[in-house]
């Protein structure tokens, strides 16, 4: 068995068995494939997919490439949740504490942003002294005690997806069902929880753009789960717009706390109540609707944010330290009407080029950066009307930039819905 038998029968459209994509795997971390070969096979794969065999046997082969997370010393039922990515999306930061409020508990590696969608991990290290790396014996304690904790992915989780993927970044593969997949996947399941939510982003500031391949995604997704024994949920979600008003690492956790005293935006609530409510009625005996209705409670008392400055505390951070810029300028409408269309993927890539996000994995956040919304779609606005704010260090934009991010029209526009399916 050689690498060039293996991309030769993947490019000639031909399934790979277990052996073959084991070899590949083991063969990439002893170093003994190069780089191009790794990227032809990728390539392939790209053009040809994988069928759900296939797709399996390169999950598990990636989590048996370096450690596993043995979470057994944790009492309860364990809960992780991921995001394809999204421009705004603060969800974790809300939902994380929300479901520790309900007793269940969230053990939970994220990552840091790359291009126009911003990273958990990010969010959470703008908030001054907040520690992402603990011990294991640390995040367990923790997670016993208080019921949550966020942290950045372990060096040696799934070691195999951090090569693949930062090839594939650059090779132009990075759009490919099983490879997506698999990646999720290899982690959540290295991860060691018991439930795993994924919220599966499509539209124009998501990976996915058409719902048909959300759809393929997400049921690749859960019957991965399925074979490891995990209880898997997807939501397909509506990313042509960003999600509550603020784009930017401190101003999303601004944005997240106002959510968890109840007060975020309606796009952000909404989503996070029934995902809580999915998740919580999947492994309790409250129902959908008596879930969501225990949200509001967390909330009107207090114990979700409660949960959620435990966290930051356990982990060494101050809110109270929490600053954004203030250079800050208004950006104003140009025409009066109703606003059709917001361009999430644009209004990412400013915000990542005022350096609320990275064009290279070693470039520096400017955590204190990015834009407020004033206006989502579907809203009426005038002539000279504040569009949004934008939060500047020491890089400028330019204003058309923005503005060629809003279509305004004169006729009322019907808004999409937030939540377009649910897949068990």
């Amino acid at each position: 068995m050689t690498i060039i038998e293996i991309i030769e029968k993947k490019k000639n459209n031909l399934i790979l068995s277990k052996e073959e994509i084991d070899f590949f795997i083991s063969g990439m971390l002893k170093g003994e494939i190069a780089d191009y070969q790794i990227s032809s096979l990728l390539m392939a794969i790209v053009l040809n997919g994988m069928n759900e065999e296939e797709t399996f046997y390169l999950t598990d082969a990636m989590i048996r490439s370096g450690e596993t997370i043995d979470l057994s010393s944790i009492e309860g039922i364990k809960v992780d949740k991921h995001s394809t990515g999204g421009v705004g999306d603060k969800v974790t930061l809300i939902l994380a504490p929300l479901l520790a409020s309900f007793g269940l508990k969230v053990a939970k590696m994220s990552g840091r942003g790359l291009g126009h969608t911003g990273g958990t991990a990010d969010k959470l290290e703008s908030i001054p002294g907040y520690r992402l790396e603990l011990s294991q014996e640390e995040f367990i304690n923790q997670v016993n005690e208080i019921g949550v904790s966020v942290i950045s992915q372990s060096g040696n989780l799934v070691p195999a997806d951090k090569k693949l993927y930062a090839l594939r970044d650059v090779t132009g593969t990075v759009d490919s069902i099983p490879l997506i997949a698999s990646s999720i996947m290899s982690k959540k399941i290295a991860s060691g929880a018991d439930v795993i939510f994924i919220d599966v982003k499509v539209g124009n500031g998501a990976l996915m753009k058409k719902i048909e391949d959300a759809r393929k995604l997400a049921n690749t997704m859960i019957h991965i789960g399925n074979r490891y024994h995990k209880k898997t949920i997807c939501i397909l979600t509506n990313m042509e717009e960003p999600l509550g008003y603020a784009i930017g690492n401190a101003l999303e956790v601004q944005e997240s706390i106002s959510a968890l005293k109840g007060m975020g935006p309606e796009d952000v609530m909404e989503l996070i109540i029934k995902t809580t409510g999915l998740i919580v009625s999947s492994v309790s005996d409250l129902s959908l609707e008596e879930a969501e209705q225990q949200c509001f409670k967390k909330f009107n008392t207090g114990q979700a944010f409660e949960k959620f400055r435990q966290m930051v505390s356990f982990q060494g951070g101050d809110l109270e330290k929490l600053e954004i810029s203030n250079r800050i300028f208004s950006v104003r409408s140009a025409k009066s009407g109703y606003i059709s269309h917001i361009d999430a993927l644009g209004l990412g890539e400013i915000a990542r080029k005022i350096g609320a996000g990275r064009l290279k994995k070693e470039d520096q956040i400017h955590y204190q950066v990015g834009l407020v919304l004033t206006h989502k779609v579907g809203d009426f606005i005038e002539v000279n009307e504040e569009l949004l704010k934008i939060y500047l260090d020491d890089k400028d934009v330019k204003v058309n930039e923005i503005l060629e991010c809003f279509t305004i029209q004169e006729d009322e526009v019907e808004k999409q819905p937030l939540i377009y399916e649910i897949i068990k």
